[in-house]
């Protein structure tokens, strides 16, 4: 596990000391157990003709216990990754577990009771979002910070009181230090952060401990960008490129309807093609043509295609109220419609459904020579979505690139089921509220 992540499991631990028993674990499970199994169980019962004795009632329950178990499991560990908290996988770790057991009850073709499974879902996400609520009316870290490199980036960070360590005044109340340990610490300092350890208060390098929190991999020297460092092993983006295309094909049934009336209707708005084509760059390096449904006028020197230095890179970046955008157009790319002809990208191996945003050539090109380490984001797929869209949003200017790049990295050094799993949960929250969208 990267150290960073393991950081932020440690910190999070603190968190849980920090909360009453009330907030523990084993009490929310129990609880969660009583209200999401226990209640719907016996109020569901009655309208069947042998009530609590029904097989029906209780193979439920029993699919009911399962998912509950399994949902609590998935988004106590979609709760740990960074920048994130436990409400982060609520919705994503109980739909994703109450979807299986369905789809089981459903293969092996197992009497179940509806009611009882519906109610039992609609509970769990009621009470663990209830309790994530009240917890966080009692957190708040105090972190200790030892001057010097990057610490004082930690100063007004959300749920965070920070206050500077002195070396000859032991910290009233810490939960954790914090220390830059690139810089060259006195053998006093050295010695004291000795002292706060022996003495049960965990120390953080300042680094891995702010990527964790914010979801950033800020990148400083070539030492920390090997590819052995960056790059996920190869055998974990072979099975990923895997079962990214086996669910793109019934991805691409299911969208099918959606796809069709969406060509019709931007077909019906503005004279032009349906599709936009456009040369962006890919898995290591490599240029291939992106697929997306058009939302501005139509414009054929955008694909890239012949692409000159002198003719800059205006012609590629969206601004806000961007006056080119067709009037169906600020819909599409407000819920993100016009991202799903990459279905047909994934399918040909050029993409992922998640991973870095791929960027157009005539853009790379231009970031490539702005910013050290730019091409490094090319070592895994790009995505239809990405850490970078559900953290930051779309961008242009160089600075914003710089933060985006982080995103990316941090994603690229980080990667697991889990992150996917927490970036397709934020994703369908941004394709409802449009944020980031241009």
């Amino acid at each position: 596990m990267p150290a960073a992540h393991m950081g932020l499991l440690m910190f999070n631990d603190l968190r849980l000391n920090r909360r009453s028993r009330w907030f523990c674990p084993a009490t929310q499970l129990a609880v969660g157990i009583l209200i999401c199994v226990i209640i719907p169980f016996i109020v569901q019962s009655r309208g069947l003709p042998q009530g609590l004795m029904e097989p029906e009632a209780q193979h439920t329950a029993l699919a009911a216990l399962a998912a509950i178990l399994g949902g609590f499991w998935l988004h106590r560990n979609v709760g740990q990754l960074p920048g994130t908290r436990e409400s982060s996988g609520i919705v994503a770790g109980y739909s994703l577990s109450f979807g299986a057991v369905l789809t089981l009850i459903l293969l092996v073709r197992w009497p179940y009771a509806r009611g009882i499974l519906v109610l039992s879902y609609v509970l769990a996400v009621a009470w663990f979002t209830l309790v994530y609520l009240l917890m966080q009316r009692h957190v708040r870290l105090s972190l200790g910070l030892v001057g010097g490199g990057c610490v004082h980036l930690f100063e007004g960070m959300p749920g965070l009181d920070t206050q500077r360590m002195e070396l000859n005044r032991w910290p009233e109340r810490v939960d954790a230090v914090a220390a830059d340990f690139r810089e060259d610490h006195s053998d006093d300092w050295q010695a004291r952060l000795s002292d706060y350890v022996l003495a049960g208060i965990p120390v953080y390098h300042a680094k891995d401990l702010y990527e964790s929190l914010t979801g950033r991999a800020e990148i400083e020297h070539l030492s920390e960008n090997t590819f052995g460092a960056l790059g996920p092993q190869s055998s974990l983006l072979f099975a990923k490129k895997q079962l990214d295309r086996l669910l793109a094909v019934p991805a691409l049934i299911v969208v099918l309807p959606i796809l069709i009336i969406t060509a019709l209707v931007i077909k019906l708005d503005s004279p032009g093609p349906v599709l936009f084509r456009q040369l962006r760059v890919g898995y290591r390096g490599r240029e291939f043509t992106v697929f997306k449904f058009r939302t501005m006028r139509d414009d054929p020197l955008a694909s890239g295609k012949g692409r000159k230095a002198e003719d800059g890179v205006d012609r590629f970046v969206t601004r806000p109220r961007d006056p080119r955008i067709t009037r169906i157009g600020a819909f599409l790319r407000r819920s993100r419609i016009d991202e799903l002809p990459q279905i047909i990208n994934i399918l040909m191996g050029d993409m992922s459904w998640i991973g870095p945003r791929p960027e157009a050539a005539a853009l790379s090109d231009y970031y490539g020579e702005q910013i050290a380490f730019y091409r490094y984001r090319y070592v895994v797929r790009p995505g239809i979505t990405g850490w970078a869209q559900i953290s930051q949003g779309h961008v242009t200017d160089v600075d914003d690139i710089r933060t985006k790049l982080a995103f990316d990295f941090y994603y690229i050094r980080n990667f697991s089921v889990w992150l996917d799993l927490l970036i397709v949960a934020k994703t369908i929250k941004t394709m409802l509220n449009g944020f980031g969208h241009r």
